[in-house]
């Protein structure tokens, strides 16, 4: 089958050669015609092949670049996606014996864009973000079944995807327990946000484990109780979570249970977060997360939200005790993590307590960070001391 060819202008090869996965409408000189999700090989001007991508059909990116290569390769065959696959699984592997949860396909971090796929034990969930994984989406789950994955939950779909949401051949049970550093979490695969669970988080998760013994803890943003479960380990002296969903709540009960925890030291609160840091008592809490949804989903949504993280990290800092720590984060892959450093400096200099910056915090190695593509980069947190 002979693929869509696209030829690049010379004034755009500099794109070409740095290695970044996009490419953009006003780099592309000619092309044949291609639909949305189509397979295009990437052409310089002079003709030598140079890669191959999914046709976007929108109005900037044009093409998601998964090969960079000058030897033509059967990207159409199963061996070749089974093999992209299998590299993806053998970095994971340094994982084994932490956790039996992570991300195994981590979109252009793992030269794989538009699709996402977290494991949770013997279960894949699926996100899938452009039209091109349609064409190749039997090979995934053929691959992801060599693998011993099973029980295939198919979460998030591109519009216009063919591909059918919900279980995959056999159904199994909506939750499941995994295991991260000896805890034990219950994950609803089906009704969780995301695909269930925080794994970018895990590696943050266990810091807290330094910080926590004999301190009040506030969780905000606290989903099912992640950051909690490593605070109750290390003997916190009490820990509250916040979140809006009571659902999410219940299920961190649950997971406190699950591990066996004293009940009596944690209290979950239904609340706006903004409003209970606001509503609760100053020098109280000595250790606090502030682990936030991300607030800029688009571009033109960059300044609220960077309005959004200058005001949690303010009404947090006039609150914890003095010599308090703050676990803060943002994972808005729109903001850079110097432009958050620098909205947590404006929150404390308005403040007006001296703060250090203790830890500087990013995503485990199951969100790899391509070097040719920064917009990979997307978790920032800081750890810092409040004197």
């Amino acid at each position: 089958m002979e693929l869509p060819k696209i030829f690049i202008k010379p004034s755009h090869e500099k794109v070409i050669y740095n290695r970044h996965l996009w490419l953009f409408s006003g780099a592309i000189s000619r092309k044949d015609p291609a639909k949305d999700g189509d397979i295009v090989q990437l052409h310089l001007s002079s003709g030598k092949l140079v890669g191959y991508g999914f046709y976007i059909d929108g109005p900037s990116i044009k093409v998601k670049i998964f090969e960079y290569t000058d030897t033509p390769k059967d990207v159409l065959g199963y061996d070749y996606w089974r093999e992209k696959i299998n590299n993806a699984f053998f970095l994971r592997t340094t994982l084994f014996g932490i956790t039996d949860a992570y991300r195994l396909i981590y979109a252009e971090g793992d030269f794989f864009p538009g699709l996402i796929i977290d494991v949770y034990k013997n279960i894949a969930v699926v996100q899938t973000y452009h039209r091109g994984i349609d064409l190749i989406f039997d090979n995934i789950i053929k691959a992801l079944q060599e693998l011993g994955l099973s029980n295939i939950y198919i979460k998030k779909v591109a519009k216009n995807s063919k591909i059918p949401l919900g279980w995959l051949e056999q159904k199994a049970q909506a939750h499941v327990e995994i295991r991260e550093y000896g805890l034990r979490f219950l994950i609803d695969i089906e009704q969780g946000q995301k695909t269930g669970f925080y794994l970018d988080q895990r590696d943050n998760r266990k810091l807290i484990e330094r910080y926590a013994c004999g301190r009040n803890v506030l969780n905000l943003f606290s989903y099912t109780g992640g950051f909690s479960l490593y605070a109750l380990r290390a003997e916190a002296k009490l820990v509250h979570s916040v979140d809006q969903s009571e659902n999410a709540l219940q299920l961190a009960q649950q997971n406190i249970a699950l591990n066996n925890f004293d009940l009596s030291k944690h209290e979950v609160f239904a609340s706006d977060c903004f409003d209970f840091i606001d509503n609760s008592d100053k020098d109280f809490y000595d250790l606090i997360i502030v682990d936030p949804p991300a607030f800029a989903k688009s571009k033109q949504s960059i300044p609220n939200a960077l309005r959004g993280y200058k005001e949690i990290n303010k009404r947090v800092m006039r609150k914890i005790r003095h010599g308090g720590i703050i676990f803060t984060f943002s994972c808005s892959q729109r903001i850079e993590p110097h432009i958050f450093r620098r909205t947590v400096f404006s929150a404390a200099s308005e403040v007006g307590r001296n703060v250090r910056i203790i830890h500087t915090l990013s995503q485990g190695v199951d969100h790899p960070i391509n070097i040719f593509h920064p917009e990979t980069e997307y978790l920032k947190g800081l750890v810092l001391y409040v004197e």
